[in-house]
């Protein structure tokens, strides 16, 4: 398999006009993100979404929608990202849940603080799903089939 092609699944999360994003630490630089991550083989990929949710922020989410499916090439480290992203809506929060250790802090920020961070987002896959959202552009979850 090549290691330049990564299978990804993000989550946006809303609640009282906020967004639940985190700030994590990618090659030494701070980037804001959604909870996102690889797709394990074997695994369905609304699940993948809902367990990288969990892991990076300590939330437990009910996916309700799909935003879209992103290709994006990384001039970093020229990984090209395949990136489905879902919107979901936040169940509850578990305070026993470990934090990944990539994950410099949770955050929930309006739509406003999110453009003031600009500079910060890891790619521009993490504006363009929550314009998506804001713009209700949402998707049935049954296009999605497991066999």
């Amino acid at each position: 398999m090549d290691e330049r092609i990564h299978l990804t699944a993000a989550t946006v999360i809303a609640n009282n006009h906020c967004y639940l994003l985190v700030k994590e630490t990618i090659d030494g630089r701070q980037v804001i993100n959604q909870p996102a991550g690889h797709v394990v083989p074997g695994e369905d990929i609304i699940a993948a979404a809902v367990r990288e949710t969990l892991e990076e922020t300590g939330w437990i989410v009910k996916p309700v929608g799909f935003l879209g499916f992103t290709t994006y090439r990384s001039d970093s480290n020229d990984i090209t990202y395949y990136r489905a992203t879902f919107c979901a809506e936040p169940v509850r929060e578990d305070p026993l849940q470990a934090i990944d250790c990539q994950i410099d802090e949770v955050l929930w920020l309006s739509i406003a603080e999110i453009y003031d961070y600009h500079p910060m987002l890891r790619s521009p896959m993490v504006l363009d799903c929550i314009e998506q959202y804001e713009k209700q552009r949402i998707f049935p979850l049954d296009l999605f089939k497991t066999c």
